[in-house]
């Protein structure tokens, strides 16, 4: 079945490179690309290439993306826990109810969870504060025609110039745009309704925002996640791998190596960590703010 499913998305795949491909060839499309080329024209005084704070944050967001889509998928699929792990009920969080028992692999995810946030506020902060939001949030409808005629040129595999030195095409800022501003923020929301933090005395908020809706949106934003991460590294690699690991790692504008070795090294931690991250790793960092049973 595997075998079949595998076949079933490289012919479809194949037919439509073939029905893109047919559909660059219409004079009135060729005219499309031509007043649309895909990328659009950033605001004055944008800044010009990837400082180096992005890189650390590109690859701290990476890291704990993994860790959580891990645990997150261990936490759906997971009939009998390994451990569990509960709040001690002292120091500066003290409730009047017993704190609640979860599963240790649910507080990895929550664990992460909240280091991934912490992570984004960082970038959201630096974004703002050195103009690098230009390049990834939209500041003309015109970068809607682009990106679909970025998305035509894709996958008709007459792909556009690549530069995001300087400029994203329109797809791209989309991309990111959706995954900064959209995607993320209602991961946490979502996980936050989901998570034993939420108050559940709060009749009214709970009305308002029933966990039934978060679990419906929380797990097809997960699969967005997984999907941006694929379709991510696979373009990377055939754009112009040397060059895009430069500007994502090294902060250089150049085809040297030092983006590579850089990748493969925060490659081996993640891998690293993945192995890790099971409960003999977590229970005595998990001790340090609850007790840790079976």
């Amino acid at each position: 079945m595997a075998f079949l499913g595998l076949a079933g998305l490289l012919a479809a795949a194949a037919l439509a490179v073939l029905f893109a491909r047919w559909l660059v060839s219409l004079d009135s499309v060729q005219d499309f690309l031509t007043r649309y080329p895909g990328e659009t024209h950033l605001p004055e005084g944008a800044p010009v290439g990837l400082p180096v704070w992005l890189g650390w944050q590109h690859f701290f967001n990476a890291f704990f993306l993994v860790l959580i889509i891990r645990t997150g998928w261990q936490v759906r699929t997971q009939k009998r826990p390994p451990a569990t792990w509960v709040r001690n009920n002292t120091g500066l969080i003290k409730t009047k109810n017993a704190p609640q028992k979860i599963s240790l692999t649910l507080w990895a995810h929550l664990t992460f969870d909240a280091l991934w946030i912490l992570n984004g506020l960082v970038f959201v902060i630096l974004l703002f504060a050195t103009g690098q939001w230009m390049r990834v949030v939209p500041t003309s409808w015109e970068v809607f025609p682009n990106a679909v005629s970025a998305a035509l040129q894709y996958l008709s595999l007459d792909w556009p110039l690549e530069n995001g030195w300087v400029n994203y095409n329109s797809l791209q800022m989309l991309a990111y745009f959706v995954t900064i501003f959209i995607a993320a923020p209602l991961a946490a929301l979502t996980g936050i309704r989901m998570s034993g933090a939420w108050p559940k005395n709060a009749t009214r908020l709970n009305r308002i925002y029933p966990v039934e809706w978060a679990r419906a949106v929380h797990f097809p934003v997960m699969l967005y996640f997984v999907l941006f991460v694929i379709s991510h590294v696979a373009l990377v690699f055939a754009t112009g791998a040397l060059r895009n690991l430069n500007h994502m790692y090294a902060s250089q504008d150049s085809s040297g190596w030092a983006g590579f070795w850089i990748f493969f090294v925060s490659l081996v931690v993640m891998v690293g960590a993945v192995i890790a991250a099971r409960p003999l790793v977590f229970a005595p960092i998990a001790q340090l703010t609850g007790k840790v049973g079976r």
